[in-house]
């Protein structure tokens, strides 16, 4: 099956459990339809770089998945759905990553080459 990474950002003002309620619907529709859950992150509430629906800041939700096709697409169409979703986004992915994500401080091998190249 392929690789699938999704964020997406919830209203400012749900509380963390709700958010996490969330996800999990979003999770168990995954599961449901044939797919796998590698990895949920939860990156909390962050500043928007634009106001979206009226709200600066919203809660953020990473997920990397192992699904079909049409198990993402149906999650996608429930996120358009749900009021309580401002904007979401899934990138198809080559590989799964390794480690925490970028936002949480993982994966800084890119920097340290950087560095070694600019030595």
């Amino acid at each position: 099956m392929p690789f699938y990474e999704t964020v997406f950002i919830a209203r400012q003002d749900l509380s963390a459990t709700q958010v996490e309620d969330l996800t999990k619907q979003f999770s168990d529709l995954i599961t449901n339809n044939g797919g796998k859950i590698v990895k949920t992150e939860s990156w909390g509430l962050r500043t928007l770089a634009y106001r979206i629906k009226k709200n600066r800041k919203g809660h953020y939700v990473l997920m990397e998945l192992d699904t079909p096709a049409p198990a993402l697409l149906e999650m996608e169409r429930n996120m358009r759905l749900n009021e309580d979703v401002l904007r979401h986004i899934s990138v198809r992915m080559d590989e799964l990553s390794k480690g925490p994500s970028a936002i949480l401080g993982g994966d800084r091998s890119n920097d340290n080459d950087f560095d070694k190249e600019a030595a």
